[in-house]
């Protein structure tokens, strides 16, 4: 990868997560360590992010709010089509007739909504983009979760959403996230959707992890969970092996799509 074009996807990176380490986009990049560093070092002296031991911040060092604000929601749905696609159609396979299961926000949980059509199952969602994929199928019941619209990312937030998930009991949920730790953490970059990722865990009955193999290991300020909080995880051939190791040895069943 060119140096202009790699400089563009760590500053990409950083401005979804507020912060992230030299290991994670050197995996994520494809190259190596000191690579990273030497090129955290031209854009701290750019001024463009503020270089930290193991790592860079944003320059005010603050986690951001609404990290995908400047990511529209069919931008972030273009990238690794196959792999999400791959994922989605696996995950599908999980769910019986006459669950109830609760769908986060996310353009994969976006691509499982479209895998139960036609299915005797109950959505619970706070995903409006899981509602435009179901609302005009007379087989699936869907439960849409109340809040504050999150407009960049189709999703509703807030005291509301979480409150009415406190009614909610689901045989499983399918989670999304930003990325797993190479410990297994489970990581966000969005300081109003993780109170809700917690909630859904607390509401159903199974956690199951929809995350592609880019996010193995994965960036994110927020913990949302830790690995034995999850019970299965779908992700593609190519994800991280010490990462799904550590996953696994907390107890999570590791499905490859």
């Amino acid at each position: 990868m060119l140096q202009r074009l790699r400089h563009a996807e760590i500053m990409r990176r950083v401005r979804l997560s507020g912060a992230t380490s030299v290991r994670d986009l050197a995996s994520q990049l494809g190259v190596s360590p000191s690579t990273i560093r030497r090129d955290l070092e031209v854009l701290d002296r750019d001024g463009t992010l503020r270089r930290v031991r193991g790592g860079a911040l944003l320059l005010d060092g603050g986690v951001s709010v609404d990290a995908d604000a400047d990511r529209p929601f069919a931008e972030v749905a273009a990238v690794d089509e196959h792999d999400k696609e791959a994922v989605a159609v696996r995950a599908a396979d999980l769910v019986n007739d006459g669950e109830v299961v609760l769908l986060d926000i996310g353009t994969t949980t976006m691509r499982l909504a479209r895998r139960l059509r036609g299915r005797r199952v109950t959505v619970v969602t706070s995903s409006l983009a899981v509602l435009d994929v179901l609302r005009s199928d007379s087989e699936v019941e869907v439960l849409l979760l109340g809040g504050m619209v999150r407009r960049p990312y189709h999703s509703l937030v807030g005291v509301l959403t979480e409150a009415a998930l406190s009614q909610v009991v689901a045989d499983r949920v399918f989670l999304g996230a930003s990325g797993v730790r190479p410990d297994g953490q489970l990581v966000d970059t969005t300081l109003a959707e993780v109170p809700l990722k917690r909630a859904m865990i607390a509401s159903a009955g199974q956690v199951v992890l929809l995350v592609d193999r880019h996010k193995f290991p994965g960036t994110g300020a927020l913990r949302v969970c830790g690995p034995e909080d999850i019970d299965v995880i779908v992700t593609n051939k190519g994800a991280d092996e010490e990462t799904l190791r550590n996953c696994a040895a907390a107890g999570a069943e590791v499905l490859l799509a």
